[in-house]
């Protein structure tokens, strides 16, 4: 696979070219690369940036034909990612690719950094470009952790002397640091992600909890103050809830509630709908372009599947089987509101369900 030539402009080097510097010159530039690269890993908003001005530095300042950072997968077993700057260069493949291939692959497998003086004379040499004709390679590692390759090729086989060796090998230790630091913080968002989610889902059912409703609510009430348009409720009151836990114990009734969960989920699945454990015993359903009537049918076919699921109540006045009382509202948002009026309404709607004898639905519209 051949690289199309990086869109980066390289600055001349002003001064004399490397061949022609002398020896406490050439120290003193690597020293300021050293220095300027460090500056470098500042720099950027992302790890790919921040690399890319990295092999960029390398580049434009030393007599290097290619300059790459090559990652790895999580496990160390291939190359799925490559940061490059310098002339074209082919690769053994499409990444990702293995490393049982090329001297790359070598590098990793034994943890050491790689001096090819003479590419042509190495077996595990992948030729990129004939101009090529020296390599150095040097693991990326932050202590035990092997996170990918510095690859440097040069067109000159006297290049990578003890002293440029040594500069490289600072630049790998300052990019293994860079990149454990982004994959650090990386791990910290994908943590900080899940415990939102976790903080936004009921423990038990494993749908939405209050909190999430809360929010969705305010969110939706607003947009709806702005855009027009219905937005509609239903409270889930699972009848005679207690008297089922006292009668067929607590995992009977946790194991109740999480089928509930499920289906109260799949009739709105596929909708804008927001479902949720409101209570104990509760589930609320936002219905966002919902009217009253609508809302009501919905609620009326929630409650026969609920019946026909046929859980055994023992102890319900109701029933022999579970049965549950909704209460249903809507509204046109007026900002002027507090969303709460949703749920205040929709509350007075199951209250007169229950009152009516549970096992049906009641719908009021908001004043």
């Amino acid at each position: 696979m051949t690289h199309p030539t990086p869109n980066v402009e390289h600055a001349p080097e002003q001064r004399s070219p490397w061949s022609e510097r002398g020896a406490s010159d050439r120290r003193a530039m690597l020293t300021e690369i050293l220095a300027q690269v460090s500056m470098e890993a500042l720099q950027g908003d992302t790890l790919e940036a921040v690399l890319q001005r990295i092999v960029d530095c390398v580049a434009r300042r030393l007599p290097v034909a290619i300059a790459s950072i090559i990652l790895l997968n999580d496990e160390g077993t291939h190359f799925v990612q490559e940061v490059w700057s310098g002339i074209e260069l082919d690769l053994p493949g499409e990444l990702p690719w293995p490393v049982t291939i090329g001297a790359s692959g070598r590098c990793v497998r034994s943890g050491k950094a790689q001096l090819i003086a003479d590419v042509e004379a190495d077996a595990d040499y992948v030729p990129g470009n004939c101009r090529v004709k020296s390599e150095y390679l040097v693991p990326i590692r932050h202590r035990e952790y092997l996170h990918g390759v510095l690859n440097l090729e040069s067109t000159s086989v006297d290049f990578f002397t003890p002293e440029v060796c040594a500069m490289f090998d600072a630049i790998a230790l300052q990019i293994a640091g860079t990149v454990h630091l982004a994959r650090v913080v990386r791990e910290l968002e994908l943590a900080n992600r899940k415990l939102e989610q976790l903080s936004m889902s009921d423990g038990l059912t494993g749908i939405a909890n209050r909190r999430s409703f809360d929010q969705r609510l305010a969110e939706e009430w607003q947009r709806h103050a702005q855009e027009g348009g219905w937005l509609a409720l239903l409270l889930v009151d699972v009848d005679c809830f207690k008297a089922l836990n006292d009668a067929c114990g607590h995992v009977f009734g946790d194991e109740c509630l999480r089928v509930l969960a499920r289906l109260c989920a799949g009739i709105v699945r596929g909708t804008k709908a927001h479902v949720s454990r409101y209570g104990g015993e509760e589930f609320i359903l936002l219905l966002p372009g919902c009217d009253l009537n609508e809302a009501q049918r919905l609620g009326i076919d929630l409650c026969r599947r609920i019946e026909s699921l046929a859980i055994a109540h023992p102890a319900s006045i109701v029933a022999d089987h579970v049965t549950v009382s909704i209460g249903v509202s809507a509204a046109r948002p007026d900002p002027k509101q507090p969303p709460e009026s949703l749920i205040v309404v929709a509350d007075r709607a199951l209250y007169e369900a229950k009152a009516k004898g549970r096992n049906g639905v009641v719908a009021m519209p908001c004043a």
